[in-house]
């Protein structure tokens, strides 16, 4: 059983935002996770994560100048664990209806993810089976904001999953040209970004 990151407290079709159930601890920009919404199952890659006060509006303020250490500043003020939060956004790239489908389906799911759904890290057997089509690079390239540097740490996780990662990066590479033949430089950026 994977052990549950956070849950879902802002959804739509395109997208989720979940808040971490341990403050400073999202998972990785480009990583796989997954939530639920009834019998499907929602994939998505990480795309942004912030740690703010649990106030709108609200910063928080300094408060490590007697400190030595930065852990030094939550054991004087304990309070501020449950003062601020750490939330992630997660691009939807693709779903599966039901436990028994097998089929992957890398395109958006007819429903957004339910708000309070639990969202998991995919483990690295689940990232080998997603990434073995790299049709939800479409989605990545289409993005807003940080696309390439998404699409080159989505890569680069999927990669660590692989059994040959050089061959998966190779093959996604030559993915990447066609969909942006048109624009050679972003496909120069992204390639020299996937490179270990």
């Amino acid at each position: 059983m994977q052990a549950k990151i956070g849950e879902i407290i802002e959804a739509s079709t395109g997208e989720f935002m979940a808040q971490c159930y341990e403050l400073h601890q999202p998972p990785p920009f480009g990583s796989l996770v997954k939530t639920r919404e009834g019998e499907i199952e929602i994939y998505g890659v990480v795309c942004d994560a912030a740690t703010t006060s649990i106030e709108p509006g609200r910063h928080p303020i300094a408060r490590g100048r007697e400190e030595v250490e930065e852990e030094d500043i939550f054991r004087s003020s304990p309070q501020l664990a449950k003062l601020l939060r750490t939330d992630f956004t997660a691009l939807v790239v693709g779903h599966r209806e039901g436990e028994e489908d097998e089929k992957l389906h890398h395109y958006l799911p007819p429903r957004p993810a339910r708000i309070h759904s639990f969202v998991y890290v995919c483990d690295a057997e689940e990232v080998e089976k997603f990434s073995q089509s790299f049709d939800f690079l479409s989605i990545l390239v289409a993005a807003k904001g940080q696309a390439d540097e998404l699409i080159a740490a989505s890569l680069r996780h999927a990669a660590q999953a692989q059994p040959d990662p050089r061959h998966f990066l190779v093959t996604a590479g030559k993915k990447l040209a066609v969909l942006l033949g048109a624009e050679p430089n972003r496909l120069n950026t992204i390639l020299r970004r996937i490179r270990r």
